[in-house]
């Protein structure tokens, strides 16, 4: 695939200075940063104005699980936008309500309700409120490691440095440590070892702050941003046995291992377990136009029958959105896009990043399935010291700079988070497109190399 603009670097140079004049991005200082100008997107690539070229590895924030401007997308929301651009939620609507039934038939279990939200904080936001609705309780419970959204509720929750700025301390949340063999908490040598200990140190924590307090335990069903570290084998169950145990409602958070990305619609599906509540966003349209939501459990959405439920938001289930979820979901059906994501990561990316961690002393661990890995990078892989510091920057983070340098050099945009480098294309990548990918994460990898002991 080429560029299917000509390159135009005073384009460019405009539409950077414009950017730097008036957007104000996130998670940025806004004076160190140096975005680069887009031009065009399709498929697996983008590229910028002066004709440069680049293989995604990052989905744009892992959503686009289809890839960039699929014509089919792109002509069902150019269809909704001539027939019915907007329309208020208390109202119903035929693509809202369609693109509700067909999210609703593949979740697992009797998730059977979807309340519409514009983004994946929201749905958390919604479904933290349902569970202290439901229990009349008000703690929540979630995982170091974790991201939940920017939100109040949802940054709270979160468990990685970007909550630490704006944490109250006081939104009811209690954090703890959840399974993670390679970096363990627990001091564990198995994954039965760590399973059973990270339970136990579940349950010791719901003991000391009283299960009666305690509303829900929200986890991603597979940490993304956090480092994609899979839950070993019986731990979701057990959370579930916990939650039954003590009355406390159980959320996954499906924002980003959702529709397609772990190689099933659900991550849950791996793990044979099925949440009170789970919020989606991202992939459910891969992206397109913003939507996110929570599928809702029988029981909870009962508590809601003739209680009226207090949020709502504008745009909930804005037709343009739901369109896109529609459209993207039978995309996924026809194209098989569930299935090629379950096989590239079986066969081309599995392989391909255990291949690589032989060979450079930088890779510690490979994490992951489908279309959804992580690189642990480290100075020693005996010490497994990680390669920068946490939450380095400036000098600090230099070797992971200089590592994402070296990708984009070569071609490859990298999802770079601390010390981890993960590998999330599109979900429909194809297998040359990932061997691409593969090549170039080799090159960059080798000045990873450099700053190892």
């Amino acid at each position: 695939m080429t560029p299917h603009v000509e390159p135009d670097p005073q384009a460019g140079a405009a539409v950077k200075a414009a950017d730097r004049a008036h957007v104000f991005h996130s998670w940025s200082a806004q004076g160190l940063i140096d975005p680069l100008a887009v031009a065009g997107a399709e498929g697996s690539y983008f590229w910028d104005y002066d004709g440069n070229r680049y293989l995604d590895f990052t989905s744009g924030l892992v959503y686009t699980n289809i890839g960039y401007q699929h014509p089919r997308v792109v002509a069902a929301i150019q269809e909704q936008a001539a027939k019915l651009t907007t329309f208020a939620p208390a109202f119903a609507i035929d693509v809202r309500s369609e693109a509700a039934r067909l999210i609703a038939e593949r979740t697992p279990g009797d998730l059977n309700k979807i309340f519409f939200t514009n983004g994946g904080a929201e749905a958390v936001e919604n479904a933290v409120r349902m569970a202290r609705l439901h229990t009349g309780r008000h703690k929540v419970l979630s995982a170091f490691r974790s991201y939940h959204g920017a939100t109040s509720t949802a940054i709270n929750l979160t468990g990685d440095p970007r909550r630490w700025a704006s944490d109250t301390g006081t939104a009811g949340v209690v954090r703890f440590w959840a399974p993670f063999l390679y970096r363990s908490a627990f001091y564990a040598e198995t994954e039965q070892q760590e399973c059973e200990r990270a339970l136990q140190h579940l349950e010791d924590t719901i003991a000391f702050e009283g299960p009666q307090n305690i509303a829900a335990i929200v986890l991603e069903t597979v940490p993304g941003t956090a480092g994609i570290m899979t839950p070993p084998p019986g731990y979701l169950a057990g959370v579930r046995a916990i939650c039954d145990a003590y009355g406390i409602v159980f959320v996954l958070d499906e924002v980003m291992a959702g529709f397609g990305r772990t190689g099933t619609w659900f991550a849950a599906e791996h793990f044979d377990v099925v949440p009170d509540l789970m919020t989606f966003a991202k992939g459910v349209n891969s992206g397109y136009v913003p939507l996110g939501g929570v599928a809702i459990s029988e029981e909870i959405a009962a508590t809601f029958e003739t209680r009226p439920y207090p949020g709502g938001l504008t745009y909930s289930g804005h037709p343009l959105a739901c369109a896109a979820a529609v459209a993207t979901i039978q995309v996924m059906e026809d194209e098989k896009v569930v299935e090629h994501a379950a096989r590239i990561g079986e066969t081309v990316l599995g392989p391909g990043l255990r291949e690589l961690a032989e060979r450079h002393p930088s890779v510690g661990e490979v994490r992951g399935m489908g279309a959804f890995w992580a690189l642990d990078l480290v100075k020693n892989k005996e010490t497994r010291e990680p390669l920068v510091p946490y939450n380095a920057s400036g000098a600090a983070n230099a070797p992971m700079a200089a590592f994402g340098a070296a990708a984009k050099k070569h071609g490859l945009w990298p999802f770079i988070n601390m010390n981890r480098t993960h590998a999330v294309p599109a979900c429909n990548v194809s297998e040359a497109e990932a061997k691409e990918g593969l090549a170039a994460l080799d090159a960059a990898l080798s000045v990873a190399d450099e700053h190892t002991v």
